[in-house]
């Protein structure tokens, strides 16, 4: 009589993750990288981490509406000539806020009316998602790692090269009515998250319809596969959420709304 033998093959574990944290002041805000890797002592992801806050210093150089020296204020105040003197983000950038506006029907908009009746154009609200996911294209190359970039309540989050799976990043939505609280937790293994709202910086957000910044309690978050239109609609949707969310449904699906 001839036994069969069952031979049980373990299945094989997946490796142990380290996590490592890179911080830096930029855009006038804590900005944080995170990796995750079997090591994350790599020389080359210090030099991605590097190169995400260089890149995001150096739009803070171009596009800063806070700096005197920017590229951006520079063109407001009348100091240049013509647009070879200055960096052809700001072209760029101003294209991007045009769109957004269209997309929007209006909802976003970068260009304000002064006291005196001047325009200035202010493209904070979409300038800082842009930047940001620009920058994590430095870590998108790495091999064999998953990233996260935080930025003043913008997320974005993904894999290097090599990585068919990964587990998922959670992502927690402050409570606006409680400081410090969370009042959802999203998990998102490549895409992202973008919050806007009064709580931490008042009426920053202005209502393109009436002019004025919009006070009142609560948040907007948009998540979806790009940085840039996630801020771009968080912003659309605190100002008008039932707005915000026929559009979405319309124009751009692939990115949903939490409103609180």
């Amino acid at each position: 009589m001839t036994t069969a033998l069952t031979t049980t093959v373990a299945a094989p574990r997946s490796p142990v993750l380290a996590r490592r944290a890179f911080v830096d002041q930029v855009m006038g805000m804590p900005v944080s990288v995170h990796v995750r890797a079997v090591d994350t002592s790599r020389s080359d992801v210090e030099a991605a981490a590097a190169r995400v806050f260089a890149h995001l210093h150096r739009v803070d150089a171009v596009l800063s509406t806070w700096r005197a020296d920017s590229d951006l204020l520079r063109v407001q105040h009348g100091e240049v000539d013509g647009v070879d003197e200055v960096h052809p983000w700001l072209a760029d950038v101003t294209d991007l806020c045009l769109e957004a506006e269209d997309r929007t029907d209006g909802l976003f908009r970068a260009w304000r009316r002064r006291p005196g009746g001047r325009l200035s154009f202010d493209p904070t609200g979409l300038v800082k998602g842009w930047a940001v996911a620009a920058a994590a294209e430095h870590l998108r190359i790495v091999p064999e790692i998953a990233y996260s970039i935080g930025a003043g309540g913008d997320v974005v989050v993904g894999t290097g090269t090599g990585v068919d799976e990964a587990p998922p990043w959670r992502i927690g939505i402050e409570d606006p009515r409680q400081r410090g609280g969370l009042a959802r937790v999203v998990t998102v293994t490549r895409g992202a998250v973008a919050t806007s709202g009064a709580a931490i910086r008042g009426g920053h957000v202005v209502d393109p319809r009436t002019g004025q910044g919009i006070v009142r309690p609560g948040s907007a978050t948009a998540v979806g596969p790009d940085l840039m239109w996630a801020d771009v609609w968080a912003t659309a949707a605190w100002v008008d959420p039932e707005r915000a969310r026929a559009l979405i449904e319309q124009r751009d699906p692939a990115y949903g709304l939490i409103v609180i």
